[in-house]
């Protein structure tokens, strides 16, 4: 079978839309699809929830894991249409798909799509912490207390909320995921805040892999990556 063909980064023009975007918008689509993926059933039986997964990175997650054979629940916050059309994609390939409105800002509805993805599907396997929100702004005086808070509370402080919800449900070989980036090591000048907070996640990780290896014996693995990749 002949595959699509694939544009290289350099082929690929910035693009910016007005909050809150959608994917459905954009002029260069993501290849969120995956049709050149070939999968190997390594997620079967297995369950997943996945934050932010209405588009973008967590769209394209969520359709690898059900790829993979895993049960998927998504939890995004604005875009209905986006939120639909990942369901509709999962379901092409014959794997359940549990759709969640939720503001991980918000703790309590961090626990209920725990609890709910837990009630639907028998219990947890994987978390893919992945929701993020980002403004650019060229000046650091222009970055108000609203667009900070909103940063810092979606893009960690509901990794940890989510966190706390998933640990009860997880056992040894189980995984947490945290999306970073490279900004979070490198710095952008344009996005002073967001990579703030994508430097807390690496932290984060890093962090809490040290206090869960310990309780699970050392099966617990951290992959820390490269500046180069």
């Amino acid at each position: 079978m002949q595959q699509e063909y694939r544009p290289m980064a350099e082929e690929i023009t910035a693009e910016q839309l007005p909050y809150p975007a959608a994917q459905a918008d954009m002029k260069q689509q993501p290849d969120s699809d995956l049709s050149n993926y070939n999968a190997a059933n390594k997620l079967a039986n297995k369950v997943a929830i996945i934050t932010g997964a209405d588009s973008g990175i967590g769209r394209a997650v969520a359709i690898a894991f059900a790829k993979e054979g895993a049960s998927i629940a998504i939890v995004y916050n604005e875009n209905d249409g986006d939120a639909a059309e990942t369901k509709r994609l999962i379901e092409l390939h014959n794997q359940q798909c549990l759709v969640i409105k939720g503001d991980v800002r918000s703790k309590q509805a961090c626990f209920n799509a725990v609890e709910e993805t837990v009630k639907t599907y028998g219990g947890l396997n994987v978390l893919i912490n992945n929701a993020a929100f980002q403004q650019v702004q060229e000046r650091l005086e222009d970055i108000s207390e609203e667009q900070l808070r909103r940063t810092f509370e979606i893009n960690i402080i509901g990794y940890f909320f989510m966190a706390q919800a998933a640990l009860p449900h997880l056992k040894s070989g189980d995984a947490i995921v945290n999306t970073g980036s490279i900004v979070g090591m490198t710095g952008l000048e344009i996005l002073v805040d967001y990579t703030s907070t994508k430097g807390a996640i690496h932290s984060f990780t890093k962090s809490l892999a040290l206090q869960l290896g310990k309780k699970y014996k050392g099966k617990l693995r951290y992959t820390w990556p490269r500046l180069d990749a």
